[in-house]
């Protein structure tokens, strides 16, 4: 199944048995980034990087002449872009993310779309009611440029007996 069809939890998550190797979604949801949000990230972290919060280190001392948004920022909203659609309700937990990457940089005022590819599902060997999911999540600006990627593992919740 791709997801449309779907039995669905009560919050809208989707099942272990119902993510079909090779389905592509791709989000409702999309989202401009804005000063303010890398801003309160950065500084919410404790992460003083210039690049993030100096527009005028940036315009003098970088190749970009502006500020980037914060990599884990970025990271962040494209799982969470993907939540309403996949996982609500239906996540144990997150096991890991591995191959992250941000192959062209994301600023201010960007709009970022996502889509998630299921990698691959594997049936629990500890709990009887769960299966791993591998997805792998996507962002991308409004000139359709990836800004963001990584294969994430998620605990999920198989359908109730």
């Amino acid at each position: 199944m791709s997801g449309e069809t779907a039995i669905r939890h009560k919050r809208g998550g989707i099942y272990f048995e119902d993510f079909t190797v090779g389905a592509l979604f791709e989000h409702r949801l999309t989202r401009t980034v804005t000063q303010m949000d890398n801003m309160l990230f950065s500084n919410m972290t404790l992460n003083p990087q210039p690049l993030h919060i100096d527009r005028e280190f940036c315009a003098k001392e970088t190749d970009w002449g502006q500020p980037l948004m914060n990599s884990l920022f970025t990271l962040g909203l494209m799982i969470g872009i993907s939540v309403n659609d996949l996982t609500v309700g239906t996540t144990i937990a997150n096991l890991g993310m591995t191959d992250t990457k941000f192959p062209h940089p994301l600023f201010e005022n960007d709009t970022v779309h996502c889509t998630t590819e299921i990698l691959g599902k594997r049936e629990s060997a500890s709990r009887p009611n769960a299966g791993i999911v591998e997805f792998h999540h996507r962002a991308f600006n409004q000139d359709n440029k990836l800004v963001a990627e990584t294969r994430r593992q998620a605990f999920m919740l198989k359908r109730p007996a």
